[in-house]
């Protein structure tokens, strides 16, 4: 007779929990690539000011195009500020996981993911990622215990 796995704990979203949660899930784009609204926004700010039209709008374009270059050079910085600035920032979370999925209660937020809705389960260096159809969910190493870990590992190979 086996026993049914359950395990819940809690943590605190701060910024190092942010800061993994950005550095495991998020891929940054450092090309060109990156940059080529804000490219076209500078340079079409430049061709409108030596244009008739008006000057502030040619500024405006302008600023526009080197905000966007400053979004995606700074895009950890500006997501991590979005984080910390969100009304769940500093909340209590309480992760509980079993045989039927796994479930995050705040006092914002309900989740239940179960398991026959994730896609896909990748591990990461510090955790792992559920993918599921429209979105993808991040769930920290430092939160599991070895158990829990190896459970999500079976589940994954499922």
């Amino acid at each position: 007779m086996t026993t049914e796995f359950i395990f819940s704990t809690r943590y605190v979203l701060d910024k190092t929990h942010f800061s993994e949660c950005y550095d495991e899930s998020v891929t940054t784009d450092t090309s060109i690539r990156a940059y080529y609204k804000s490219i076209g926004l500078v340079t079409s700010g430049v061709i409108l000011i030596f244009s008739p039209i008006d000057k502030y709008l040619a500024w405006f374009i302008l600023s526009l195009g080197v905000v966007e270059a400053l979004s995606v050079y700074y895009n950890k910085a500006w997501w991590l500020m979005r984080q910390r600035l969100s009304k769940a920032s500093g909340n209590t979370i309480q992760l509980m996981m079993n045989e039927e999925g796994i479930f995050v209660k705040s006092d914002f937020v309900d989740v239940k993911n179960l398991w026959t809705e994730i896609n896909e389960i990748k591990q990461t260096k510090k955790g792992f990622l559920l993918k599921l159809n429209k979105s993808t969910n991040y769930i920290s190493n430092r939160c599991l215990s070895e158990e829990a870990k190896h459970f999500i590992i079976n589940k994954a190979s499922n």
